[in-house]
């Protein structure tokens, strides 16, 4: 093995189809182990938990923890202790206020901590925030709506607390749109769609400004079947931007300028690989603050219980 070792903890459907892909294709990393209560992978040591595969396990340099996020502050703390480089997936934690010891532990211990937003890394982002940084914003529409069956099956955690529900696919939006506009945001209000048996809300509607006043609508949906909707649409003095397939695509006054496959996964990791170089952290919680606002300031409604 060479370069960075790295092992994942918590090997759920995101680890297979994502994680493991793109460490297989990413020049300076390798993965060396797997820790996980319920899966591993074959020809890789593997242990039940990140505690077995610190104390028993190979000579790993970093841990990419894609466990649910109630769990990952305890986890990203033994590692960093342990003096491993962690990743964690988004959302970065369960709660934003945890995360602000664990920045200040990753530089005690020098080493990296890196909060991942993997839609930042699809192909049409860098392009759309470098289109509007020259263009005078009139108002965003986001719509993010997706089939939770077939994305999270039979995932409980995500309808507990700390789990975010919709929110869970809706951060992936608001990362996108923390990264394109050139203005902080806040939340001015929002509606949250519980389920009578979940924890965790199934929709969301949600305004959103800057201090200019800039009409900001999002609205989010587990419940899409069909088609899936992964959709920001900005109104400018140059025209409509039209961000589409969660950054994949890239069209401006109805012009297609960028449709590219999704290498998101990738572009973390060669970020992963360059961060631990130099032991720098990358940590923004802009996307997850935003969540914790609007369930501060949301309304409540109960809707239908939620059945897998």
């Amino acid at each position: 093995m060479s370069g960075l070792r790295v092992a994942i903890v918590g090997f759920g459907k995101i680890a297979r189809d994502q994680h493991v892909p793109a460490i297989a294709a990413t020049p300076g990393i390798t993965l060396a182990a797997v820790a996980s209560r319920n899966a591993s992978l074959s020809g890789l040591p593997h242990f039940a938990t990140i505690e077995e595969l610190l104390r028993d396990g190979p000579e790993i340099d970093a841990v990419a923890l894609c466990t649910p996020p109630q769990v990952r502050c305890q986890q990203a703390v033994a590692a960093l202790k342990a003096g491993k480089h962690v990743m964690l997936e988004k959302p970065p934690g369960a709660a934003v206020t945890e995360l602000d010891p664990l920045i200040a532990l990753a530089t005690e211990q020098r080493r990296t901590l890196f909060a991942t937003w993997h839609s930042r890394y699809a192909p049409a982002v860098a392009p759309a925030r470098a289109w509007l940084a020259e263009r005078r914003i009139d108002k965003v529409q986001i719509n993010w709506k997706e089939d939770v069956r077939v994305w999270h099956p039979g995932q409980r955690w995500i309808w507990e607390p700390g789990g975010l529900g919709v929110f869970d696919p809706g951060i992936n939006a608001l990362s996108i749109l923390t990264r394109i506009l050139p203005t902080q945001l806040f939340v001015t209000a929002a509606e949250l769609s519980f389920p009578s048996n979940c924890a965790a809300p199934i929709a969301a509607d949600i305004t959103m400004t800057d201090t200019s006043g800039l009409p900001i609508a999002a609205a989010f949906d587990f419940r899409q079947t069909g088609p899936q909707s992964w959709d920001i649409i900005v109104d400018t003095d140059g025209g409509q931007l039209v961000l589409s397939r969660g950054g994949a695509r890239l069209a401006i006054a109805g012009k297609t300028l960028v449709e590219a496959p999704d290498e998101e996964y990738l572009g973390l990791y060669r970020h992963f690989v360059e961060l631990a170089a130099t032991s720098t952290s990358d940590v923004d919680l802009s996307p997850l603050r935003l969540v914790a606002d609007a369930f501060l300031l949301g309304s409540r409604r109960i809707v239908e219980p939620f059945e897998d």
